[in-house]
């Protein structure tokens, strides 16, 4: 059974998601305008801006990541940039430092190096315009016909 029906793959808006096999073997610079999903080897640089990348089971990456969104269930040698979020699957190995406004590593994973959460990217695509705020300041500003009857109760006794 193919381990591709086990996991769902988004895709473009347009349906095109592009492949590197698993014999593939690439030295130097990746850089497109479309989803790409890697099962081989890459060694160099891979540059998606607005797309997402995914790093397969049976992946190797040797390289930096600039994408949207970086998904590995694979291994990755390298520095990832990703302008919305980083998912590091349970199988999935990455050394290196990680940039981006959200973060997932599954337990099982593998991760070595640092994470710097870039909330200036979270902004401009959040459609939460209040995600800067403490939580306590966003929750003040819940109107109180939200708040459970229980916790009314309790505060017309005081």
């Amino acid at each position: 059974m193919s381990t591709d029906a086990m996991r769902p793959m988004s895709s473009t808006p347009s349906g095109s998601t592009a492949r590197l096999g698993a014999s593939l073997h690439i030295k130097g610079e990746i850089s497109g305008n479309e989803d790409l999903h890697i099962d081989g080897s890459v060694e160099g640089l891979v540059q998606l801006e607005d797309r997402k990348l995914t790093v397969g089971a049976s992946a190797k990456l040797t390289a930096d990541v600039v994408a949207r969104e970086v998904v590995v269930y694979g291994s990755v040698k390298g520095n990832l940039r990703a302008r919305d979020r980083i998912e590091i699957k349970k199988d999935g190995s990455v050394v290196g430092d990680l940039t981006t406004s959200r973060i997932m590593i599954e337990d099982g994973a593998y991760f070595k190096g640092s994470i710097e959460i870039d909330r200036t990217a979270s902004a401009s695509t959040s459609r939460d315009t209040d995600i800067d705020k403490p939580a306590y300041t966003r929750a003040a500003t819940v109107s109180t016909s939200a708040t459970p009857a229980h916790a009314a109760v309790t505060k017309s006794s005081v």
